[in-house]
């Protein structure tokens, strides 16, 4: 068999195994790194792979930590984590949810806005769907949801982070593309050609990006009217709609402060993408100190009031 051939079917081969270990729960660090470095290897053996290339690795890994531009993905993944960790997301989650939850279909809206505002402010998907799945799949079982319903909505709201600016994909596509367009460029003569930046990309997938998050709204609003039953509404207590004016503006301006700050600065041209990453990275770690000051401090007092 021909030696491209048989690259090519290694390629394919690697590529269904990176899935299947990382189905199998595999780490997924060790499960790229390591599956690859394997058929490397094995594609010496056969002839498919030159080993020289091995030896570029550490110029490779150099060049790549080193990229301005792809130093943004760390400082994003950052933002993401600390959102997480620190409860923000979760209680955006969970304040949207009661303010929509009245209406039928609300705890999926609720589910599909928080998870455009999450993807907004990190970019991360990951986060953003255990975040969504562990608080709202259950209260929407509990609600009567169906089931098809609530974890396509989970699940379709939660991979919002792979278009909406600032988005990790999109960083590295436009680090790809800037590559790939100097060298058409060159190609054809033009030596000072123009470049693909991040903020460009960005730019371009802002309308698309919100237009999906319309069409998840309009189809949850075709479930409410058109198939009640699967969608139905929450009944809420007293004590949860006690105040829920006010924590609606206190779980939603500090993400929307966030996002503006980050992503308006990157589309605008005020800051580059890694610069703009750093501020939402400090930004998330200040939210989540005067969070944890909040609930001490009024945890506190309303011990001592009980």
């Amino acid at each position: 068999m021909d030696v491209a051939i048989l690259g090519q079917i290694m390629a394919a081969g690697l590529f269904l195994l990176i899935i299947l270990f990382l189905m199998s729960g595999y780490i997924v660090a060790f499960t790229l790194g390591g599956l690859a470095i394997l058929v490397g290897f094995g594609g010496i053996a056969i002839g498919a792979f030159d080993q020289a290339l091995f030896a570029a690795l550490p110029n490779r890994f150099w060049g790549v930590i080193t990229n301005p531009v792809l130093v943004a993905v760390p400082l994003f993944v950052f933002m993401g984590v600390v959102l997480e960790r620190s409860g923000i997301a979760e209680a955006l989650l969970t304040t949207m949810g009661q303010l929509f939850g009245s209406l039928r279909g609300g705890l999926a809206l609720s589910v599909v806005v928080v998870g455009a505002l999450l993807a907004a402010a990190t970019g991360v998907v990951g986060a953003t769907v255990v975040t969504m799945g562990l608080l709202s799949l259950p209260a929407m079982m509990r609600a009567g949801y169906d089931p098809r319903l609530a974890t396509g909505t989970i699940c379709g709201a939660g991979t919002l982070g792979q278009i909406i600016p600032p988005s990790t994909v999109l960083i590295f596509l436009a680090d790809i593309l800037q590559g790939a367009n100097s060298a058409a460029q060159l190609s054809l003569g033009n030596f000072a050609p123009d470049t693909v930046s991040v903020g460009d990309l960005f730019a371009g997938a802002l309308l698309p990006s919100l237009a999906l998050v319309a069409m998840f709204m309009l189809y949850i609003t075709w479930k409410a009217i058109f198939q009640p039953h699967t969608c139905p509404p929450v009944a809420m207590s007293p004590a949860e709609k006690a105040g829920l004016g006010l924590r609606v503006v206190g779980a939603l301006i500090p993400p929307m402060l966030l996002i503006v700050s980050v992503l308006g600065s990157i589309v605008t041209g005020v800051a580059t993408p890694t610069e703009s990453a750093s501020v939402g990275a400090v930004g998330a770690l200040f939210l989540a100190a005067v969070k944890l000051f909040a609930d001490a401090y009024f945890g506190a007092e309303g011990a001592l009031m009980m």
